[in-house]
């Protein structure tokens, strides 16, 4: 598994995939699907397909894959080389949902919750196994949101496939299991090899789990939040948990589109509103001040201009 792709940039949304099986392109095939770190406040979440010929579920079977919550990371490796060394009959693909994507999608002004990005993905990977001709006959699910309704609409986005969605299901349906374990083993990977675009220096890897309530991941997301610009793209904006620290631990900003809270409430504090940084009054009768520009404008390529 090479995430080459995804560490050159791991702000954007990245699609792995294997070979695809002859075998799996005239034979009726089963697919599984499972993510991997939907809760945590750290890193990406991915999406994951396995799939193989329904002749060869027994021998599948026979490789012993299990629930990935339930092994080691070691376990979870081993495992994985063992579907990779059964290349001959089972295939996979993985969509890793970046962590700046994720937050974007939640917080951006039409929002598009966890859920419907889930359900997305998925149908994707679907498609995507079957534009490259994999000869799906059986889809199984592990559900998010009510297990009826999800069924209902997979069957009729993909009529002619029998779809069966469960609650638990990378515990009940073996090619499930894998899929699991895919999508896991990329996770856990990306998370270790994380590139941080930011200035932040030696970065202490030692955050824990990565979920909310972990007192290492909060040890962490205290250290390395900026009280002007927040987390690197390293951590989800949009958890409760990253907005919650933001609030009580970043610097207030006033916005000049609102009466109350934007250049009359910065003046009530002596306090100088967001617009204000950007006209050429705050630069001090025309004169020309230098001073370091942040590295947040400057990887965007933000400038600031006097005129329209």
């Amino acid at each position: 598994m090479d995430l080459g792709p995804f560490e050159s940039d791991n702000s954007v949304n990245c699609r792995l995939a294997s070979q695809i099986p002859d075998i799996c392109r005239t034979e009726d095939c089963c697919l599984g699907i499972d993510e991997a770190g939907r809760g945590p406040v750290l890193g990406p979440m991915v999406y994951g397909i396995c799939f193989c010929p329904i002749s060869k579920k027994e021998e599948l079977k026979d490789l012993k894959v299990a629930d990935s919550k339930t092994l080691t990371e070691t376990e979870r490796e081993n495992l994985f080389e063992k579907l990779d060394e059964a290349r001959g009959y089972v295939g996979w693909a993985l969509q890793i949902l970046s962590p700046n994507i994720i937050s974007t999608s939640m917080l951006q002004r039409t929002k598009y919750n966890l859920n419907a990005l889930s359900h997305d993905t998925a149908i994707g990977l679907v498609q995507y196994a079957l534009d490259s001709g994999v000869q799906l006959k059986e889809v199984f699910v592990d559900t998010v949101g009510p297990a009826d309704k999800y069924e209902d609409k997979l069957s009729k986005l993909f009529p002619g496939i029998e779809v069966t969605v469960r609650p638990k299901a990378d515990s009940l349906f073996p090619i499930v299991s894998a899929a699991s374990i895919c999508a896991k083993v990329a996770r856990d990977r990306a998370v270790k090899s994380w590139n941080f675009t930011e200035d932040l220096g030696e970065v202490d890897a030692d955050y824990g789990s990565g979920y909310p309530n972990d007192p290492k991941t909060k040890a962490w997301l205290l250290k390395y939040l900026d009280p002007v610009f927040g987390y690197p793209q390293f951590v989800r904006f949009s958890w409760s948990t990253a907005q919650t620290l933001m609030d009580s631990k970043g610097v207030t900003v006033y916005w000049d589109d609102d009466e109350e809270d934007g250049e009359k409430a910065a003046q009530r504090q002596n306090n100088k509103s967001m617009l204000s940084y950007f006209s050429a009054a705050a630069r001090g009768n025309g004169q020309n001040v230098t001073h370091q520009t942040h590295r947040f404008f400057t990887d965007r390529r933000l400038k600031s201009i006097d005129t329209l």
